[in-house]
C-alpha cells in the first residue's frame, strides 16, 4: 500500500498509508532503521459504547497544511457521529513526533469520548528482546531494545499524562496484540512485557454537542532513558499545542527562502513545486543521503526495499535542491560521496544511510573476469551535478576539499572506463536496473561529467586537467554519435553491446534516451536529439485516460497491460516530466513551451490529493503503483519547474529585445 503524508526532520521519518494508519517509523536515520518494518499502528475512537479504529468505515480527507510538514486530515464517522481533525509533524529541532487532534461532536449532545494509539514496534526491524513498560515517573509508556527509546505520552485540556494503557504480547502463542484490548473502550493496565509486544494508549475528551475538544499525543525517540524523559520534559515545559504552529511557521519561511516569480503557472503547479520540496526534505538524511523512497510494503517483492541512497538519484536530487537554493541540503549529499568514493574514482551501486555499502546485485565477476559492480553514470552525474552547484553558489572554500576527492578521481576513472579502440565508456548497468551494456542514458552522463570536471579545471587552472577531460568527453561524443545513431531507424539506440566487428545496438524506445540532451551530450535543437525524442513521446505516451509517458516498450515492472500498443507501460511521473524537460529546453518561442506547461498540470493532476507523488501510476485508474513517495519524481518535478522559469524569462527577455531594435 503506497504511503502517504510523510512527516521528518532528518533523523525522524514517519509515513502513514491510505487509511491514514502509521506505517512506518524511521530512527535514527531516514531509511535506516524502520522500527515498525511496515506493521500497522492503528488509532482508535469509542464513543457512546461504539468503537472504530480508523481507516474503512471513515470518510478520510488527507491533505497537509498549506506550504508546512503538518498534516491536516479530516476524518468523519457516520455512526459515531463525530468528526476528527488531526495535524501531524515531527519537530524540526526536537526527536518528537506531535499529533494534535481535534474532536467535533455532531450529535448535538455531550460526549465522552475516548481516543486510542496503538504502536506496533519492531525495534531495531526486528521483534525479538523488545521491552514496553509503564513509568510512573514520567506517566507515560516506554519501549525500548538497547540504544533505541521510545515514550508515548498525552494529554486533554486538563491532564498531562498516561492513565489508560495496555501492554502485552503479539505475534506469538496467538496473541493478536493490546489493539484488541481497546475495542470495549477499557484498557487492562498490565505494567510491562518484554519479547514481541506492543502498546496501547489513550486518553478521554469530553466534547459539548456541537462543540470541540482538543487532545494531544506525542512520541520521543532517544538512545537512552534518560533522553526521552528530557525531550518528554520539554513537550511539558513548551507544552503540547506549542509544537503544531511553531512547525508550521518553521516550514513555511523553509519552503519560501526567496521571491520566485513564477510567470504564468497555474497555482496547482505552484502549490505541487513546494510540496515537492517540503516532500524531498522529508526523505533526506541529516548526514547527507538522499535516500530514494521509504515504503516498506516494497520489500514483499524481492525482499528489499528503496531505503538507499544511490548516487545518480541522489545527484539529480542535489541538483533540484541547489538550483532551488538549497546550498547545505546538496552540500551534505556531496560531502557523503566524498566520504564513500573509492581510491580508483568510482562510485558504489547504492549506500546505507550510514555510508556502510548497501545491497546489491551488481556481480563482481563476468566469463571469469573481475568486474565493476557499478552503475558508471552515478559517478558521472555526481560530477556533473557539483559543477552545477558550484556555479549556483561559488562557495569556493566549502568546494575545495571536494576538487580532487570527487572530480579529479572521478573524471580520471570515466576517462580510463573506455573502450580502447572506440573510446566509448566500457559496459557497467543501466538506471533501470535490469541491463548490462553500454546505454545512451550513461554515456550521455559520463560527456556531462566529463565537461562539468573541464569547467572545474579551467576555472582553477589546472590546463592539462581541462585538456584531458575535455579531449575525452569529445572523443565519447564523437563514438556516441558513430556507434550509438541508427541511420536505419532515424534515432539513437538505447543500449550498445559489444561484438568482436562494433556494436549490437538495442533499438527499443527508452524514455532514458532523453539524456542525450539533458546533460550536455548534445543540444537539444540537434536534429537527432530532436528525432529521438520524437520517437519517445509517440510510441510511450500512454492512449487512456490518465495519460503520461512509460517508461520503455512493453515495460514489465508492475505492468497491469498487455495492450502494448496503446499501453507500452505505466505512467512513470520522471518520464513524462523528461518529455516536458526537452519541450522547454528546445522552445524557441514562448508559444513553445506550452505542452510543457501542459505535463506540469497532469503531473498535478495525478498526484495524490496530498501532493505526494509515486514512482508510477496505473493507466486506467491512476491509483498510485510502486514506491511512494518518490523522492526523484518530486525533484523533477521540481527541475522541471525552474527550467521552465528560467526559459520563459530568457524568452520574454529575447521577445523585449527583438522589439526594441529600431528598423534599418
Amino acid at each position: 500500500m503506497p504511503r502517504d503524508l510523510p512527516v521528518g526532520n532528518g533523523k525522524v521519518l514517519i509515513n502513514f498509508d491510505k487509511d491514514y494508519r502509521i506505517r512506518d517509523i524511521y530512527y535514527p536515520h531516514v531509511g535506516q532503521e524502520n522500527q515498525t518494518i511496515g506493521h500497522v499502528s492503528q488509532f482508535g475512537v469509542w464513543a457512546d459504547g461504539k468503537f472504530a479504529w480508523v481507516g474503512q468505515g471513515w470518510d478520510i480527507k488527507r491533505h497537509y497544511v498549506k506550504e508546512s510538514l503538518v498534516t491536516d486530515v479530516f476524518l468523519h464517522h457516520e455512526e459515531l457521529q463525530l468528526d476528527i481533525r488531526m495535524h501531524d509533524t515531527v519537530d524540526y529541532l526536537f526527536d518528537v513526533f506531535m499529533r494534535e487532534i481535534h474532536v467535533t461532536d455532531t450529535s448535538g449532545k455531550n460526549r465522552e469520548v475516548r481516543l486510542f494509539f496503538h504502536h506496533d514496534f519492531h525495534i531495531s526491524e526486528n521483534e525479538v528482546g523488545d521491552t514496553a513498560f509503564f513509568d510512573p515517573k514520567s506517566e507515560s509508556v516506554i519501549q525500548y531494545k538497547k540504544n533505541r527509546w521510545f515514550l508515548i505520552n498525552v494529554s486533554n485540556s486538563h491532564l498531562v499524562g498516561v492513565s489508560q494503557w495496555s501492554i502485552g504480547n503479539k505475534e506469538v502463542n496467538g496473541c493478536e496484540g493490546t489493539y484488541k484490548d481497546a475495542e470495549d473502550g477499557l484498557l487492562a493496565g498490565n505494567p510491562i512485557a518484554q519479547g514481541s509486544v506492543d502498546s496501547t494508549v489513550g486518553v478521554t475528551v469530553n466534547v459539548p454537542g456541537k462543540g470541540k475538544e482538543i487532545a494531544h499525543m506525542w512520541m520521543c525517540f532517544g538512545k537512552t532513558y534518560e533522553e526521552v524523559c528530557g525531550l518528554d520534559a520539554t513537550v511539558r515545559r513548551k507544552g503540547p499545542d506549542y509544537f503544531v504552529p511553531r512547525n508550521q511557521n518553521y516550514w513555511r519561511l523553509w519552503v519560501n527562502p526567496e521571491h520566485i516569480d513564477y510567470m504564468n503557472l497555474p497555482p496547482k503547479v505552484v502549490d505541487l513545486f513546494k510540496r515537492s520540496l517540503l516532500t524531498i526534505r522529508t526523505q533526506i538524511d541529516e548526514g547527507g543521503a538522499i535516500i530514494a523512497a521509504n515504503d516498506h510494503d516494497i520489500a514483499q517483492f524481492a525482499r528489499d526495499t528503496y531505503s538507499y541512497m544511490w548516487p545518480r538519484d541522489g545527484a539529480l536530487v542535489a541538483h533540484a535542491m541547489s538550483k532551488a537554493g538549497y546550498r547545505d541540503v546538496a552540500h551534505n549529499f556531496f560531502q557523503f560521496c566524498a566520504d564513500v568514493i573509492k581510491d580508483d574514482g568510482y562510485l558504489m551501486h547504492k549506500y546505507n544511510p550510514d555510508k556502510s555499502l548497501a545491497s546489491s546485485w551488481h556481480p563482481w565477476i563476468r566469463d571469469g573476469k573481475p568486474e565493476l559492480p557499478i552503475q558508471e553514470d552515478e559517478t558521472a552525474l555526481v560530477i556533473w551535478s557539483l559543477w552545477s552547484h558550484f556555479r549556483k553558489f561559488r562557495h569556493v572554500e566549502i568546494m575545495k576539499p571536494f576538487y580532487n576527492k570527487l572530480v579529479v578521481h572521478g573524471a580520471d576513472f570515466l576517462v580510463k572506463y573506455r573502450d580502447e579502440v572506440t573510446k566509448l565508456p566500457l559496459p557497467s548497468y543501466d538506471l533501470w536496473e535490469e541491463r548490462y551494456g553500454v546505454h545512451m542514458f550513461t554515456v550521455a552522463s559520463v560527456i556531462g561529467g566529463l565537461n562539468a570536471a573541464a569547467h572545474f579545471a579551467q576555472a582553477l587552472g589546472e590546463l592539462e586537467q581541462h585538456r584531458r577531460w575535455t579531449e575525452a568527453a569529445e572523443e565519447i561524443q564523437a563514438a556516441m554519435i558513430e556507434h550509438m545513431w541508427s541511420e536505419k531507424d532515424n534515432r539513437f539506440c538505447r543500449m550498445a553491446t559489444r561484438t568482436a566487428d562494433g556494436y549490437k545496438l538495442d533499438m527499443n524506445i527508452d524514455a532514458a534516451m532523453y539524456g542525450v540532451f539533458a546533460f550536455g551530450a548534445l543540444p537539444p535543437n540537434d536534429p537527432k536529439v530532436k528525432a529521438t525524442m520524437d520517437a519517445i513521446r509517440d510510441r510511450l505516451w500512454i492512449k487512456s485516460d490518465v495519460g503520461g509517458c512509460a517508461r520503455y516498450e512493453n515495460d514489465y515492472y508492475h505492468q497491469v497491460s498487455q495492450d502494448i500498443a496503446n499501453v507500452p507501460g505505466n505512467p512513470w511521473f520522471i518520464c513524462t516530466m523528461w518529455l516536458a524537460q526537452y519541450d522547454i529546453a528546445a522552445a524557441k518561442s514562448q508559444d513553445g513551451l506550452r505542452d510543457a506547461v501542459k505535463m506540469l498540470e497532469w503531473v498535478a493532476d495525478h498526484a495524490l490529493p496530498s501532493g505526494v507523488l509515486a514512482e508510477q501510476v496505473h493507466p486506467y485508474t491512476n491509483d498510485p503503483l510502486s514506491v511512494s513517495p518518490l523522492t526523484w519524481s518530486h525533484a523533477t518535478f521540481v527541475m522541471c519547474v525552474l527550467e521552465y522559469i528560467e526559459k520563459r524569462r530568457v524568452l520574454m527577455q529575447d521577445n523585449i529585445f527583438a522589439h526594441t531594435i529600431a528598423p534599418m
